[in-house]
């Protein structure tokens, strides 16, 4: 049977499956049924509304934080994408592959919670993540984010310098990457009872890149507490590279000094690689990343080298050689 497939960007919003899924026809017929997880929601936000269903039942312990002042160092690369779009449209396959999952991800509990350091640091560490959080220097910056699914959308993340969570956990001298992992509880994540995905998510960065500037872990969204469907209550934010890589809800840093193997690179190595970094030039196997669709808009304009933060990268990569840096 011959199936027409359009350019990435050309795409509705619900055709996007992963390949290893489409490949799969039984697969593809439990993650049907997995998709099906909104019929499965408490009856308090069953038939609820976009604004109910993110309603704060959960009051977050660190709301008085918040809004945090904005680093206006990173300027927006264009009109903040209107909330409803970002709080709404997400990829988040610990729940589902469709993108409309955030009722579902409201189960996932956000307390208690902990962060772990672990691996080359000087001692392995646990810590609540509302003592993390205070002892952070929150801020606001305004990022693009760019989908290698060749969508994207800007908004004001609050977080702090991903360098800062370094220098707590005190990692060795040897530590050339820090693998994150994110949270693993199927009982709550249908999407994590699917045996075909490498669970926990994984994703990892050199050191170079963990300690650089515009590296941020995110832990609010508007001037709010992040939502769960937005991956709270701790979200990677690399906005230079491709939105797969910025690993939702994470309770793991892993100091190493052997490169990570991260989720989709498991999955389709040859489509999702370790680096990541968005090119215009260089395609996705199966689709342009030439340009992008803005969310919430009918608007399609050309993709920007790094997403448009080559003037930060600088000589970050300068000097690696035969690798796919943008793959």
């Amino acid at each position: 049977m011959l199936i027409k497939r359009n350019r990435g960007w050309e795409r509705p919003e619900q055709s996007v499956t992963p390949e290893q899924v489409f490949n799969d026809r039984r697969n593809l017929m439990k993650g049907v049924a997995a998709g099906s997880i909104i019929a499965g929601l408490p009856p308090a936000l069953l038939g609820a509304t976009m604004e109910e269903a993110l309603a704060a039942e959960f009051k977050d312990p660190t709301l008085d934080l918040y809004p945090a002042k904005r680093n206006l160092r990173y300027k927006p690369l264009r009109k903040l994408t209107d909330p409803k779009s970002a709080l709404t449209y997400n990829n988040f396959y610990e729940f589902g592959s469709h993108k409309r999952i955030y009722r579902a991800a409201q189960r996932l509990p956000l307390r208690p919670w902990t962060v772990t350091f672990d691996g080359m640091v000087e001692k392995k560490t646990t810590i609540d993540i509302d003592a993390l959080i205070r002892k952070m220097p929150l801020e606001e910056r305004i990022y693009g984010l760019r989908c290698v699914e060749a969508w994207s959308m800007v908004v004001p993340w609050t977080g702090f310098p991903l360098k800062a969570l370094v220098e707590l956990a005190k990692p060795l001298s040897g530590a050339k990457y820090v693998q994150m992992q994110t949270f693993m509880n199927p009982k709550v994540a249908s999407g994590q009872r699917q045996s075909w995905f490498p669970w926990p998510y994984t994703e990892g960065l050199t050191m170079a890149e963990a300690t650089h500037e515009l590296a941020f872990l995110a832990t609010g969204i508007y001037g709010k507490p992040l939502g769960a469907q937005n991956g709270a209550p701790l979200r990677l934010s690399t906005p230079w590279k491709f939105g797969f890589k910025q690993a939702k809800s994470l309770v793991r840093f892993t100091f190493t000094d052997k490169r990570p193997v991260s989720f989709w690179q498991k999955l389709q190595a040859r489509e999702y690689g370790f680096w990541a970094n968005v090119n215009p030039k260089v395609d996705h196997p199966r689709w342009s990343q030439a340009r992008e669709r803005v969310l919430g808009t009918d608007e399609v304009v050309p993709t920007q080298l790094f997403n448009g933060y080559k003037e930060f990268i600088g000589d970050l990569y300068a000097g690696i050689k035969g690798e796919q840096l943008y793959r």
